[in-house]
């Protein structure tokens, strides 16, 4: 998915960290056009950009809506692609054509860039859309995709989980992860035991049905340190998690890179080369960049 923002404000990313326990408001983003779908973006926020790797969370839905999302470039991330209901289909430059429905990962990565679009027909969409950082060592890796229709479940005290990225209570999900990760959707019923890695910072964020600690539309930010979080109720959850990311980071648009003169190449190779390949079938022009900020780009600390 694109952030399909006209002005996109500049997005400085880090390894300083605040340590305490937040609750990260999302902010509503139109996905396109004047009759968008509206997102709720909790990650990247005024005061935390990542959770470990994971440097963009967009809930939406649920809504009956058609997603339009025209082709796009990205650099330096990967992509993932999770709904609870609905089919969205991903074209991407490599020639991936795959649509993905509930329960299924649709996982792109960009490494040195790629280009993709995202459609669906009108009708109940819910989900998420993620992205993941990579770090310096993976970002110049040639682009791939990946399609898992099956994915690993584990069944804890009052949960059950289907682990998505990473490794989640024991099971370890087959999609590539390029640093140490964690995602899943967990089906809370009654009083759930999570178990979490002391190792990594964690994000839970309520996707349907009521689960306390939880309340509808905040990401809840847990630092390091906890081996585990109780729950209570009936309802999904959305839990990421991953080791504090070592590196500073540049956002902008649909771009990951360092400092802001990777930004201007990456934006010049989009509007005036052929770097990021061609998403054949779409019907409708690509998207074009925005226009750069006035003053430069710099990486900062990823919390204020």
């Amino acid at each position: 998915m694109s952030n399909l923002e006209r002005d996109p404000g500049e997005i400085l990313c880090g390894a300083a960290d605040g340590g305490a326990t937040e609750s990260l408001a999302g902010r509503e983003v139109p996905l396109g056009g004047p009759r968008a779908m509206r997102v709720s973006r909790t990650l990247p926020g005024v005061r935390r950009r990542m959770i470990g790797a994971w440097c963009f969370v967009d809930a939406y839905g649920p809504e009956v809506a058609a997603m339009r999302v025209p082709p796009h470039p990205h650099t330096g991330l990967q992509t993932v692609s999770w709904l609870l209901s609905g089919e969205v289909l991903h074209r991407d430059s490599l020639g991936s054509l795959q649509v993905v429905r509930p329960g299924q990962l649709n996982l792109m990565t960009a490494g040195r860039g790629i280009s993709h679009s995202e459609e669906s027909r009108e009708e109940l969409l819910h989900g998420v859309q993620l992205w993941v950082a990579l770090p310096d060592g993976a970002r110049g890796m040639e682009p791939r995709f990946e399609h898992h229709a099956e994915l690993p479940r584990v069944s804890g005290p009052g949960f059950t989980a289907t682990v998505i990225m990473g490794s989640f209570a024991g099971a370890t999900s087959p999609a590539t992860a390029l640093t140490p990760l964690a995602g899943a959707e967990v089906a809370v019923s009654g009083t759930a035991e999570l178990p979490l890695d002391p190792a990594f910072e964690h994000g839970l964020l309520l996707l349907d049905g009521e689960v306390e600690p939880l309340e509808p539309g905040p990401l809840l930010y847990l630092p390091p340190g906890r081996t585990g979080l109780s729950l209570n109720g009936d309802g999904r959850v959305l839990v990421i998690g991953g080791e504090p990311f070592a590196e500073e980071i540049v956002m902008w648009w649909n771009f990951v890179g360092r400092d802001h003169d990777e930004i201007v190449a990456f934006r010049k190779e989009w509007m005036e080369g052929d770097g990021f390949g061609a998403v054949e079938g779409f019907d409708g022009a690509p998207l074009p960049a925005p226009v750069l900020p006035g003053t430069r780009l710099r990486p900062r600390g990823r919390s204020r």
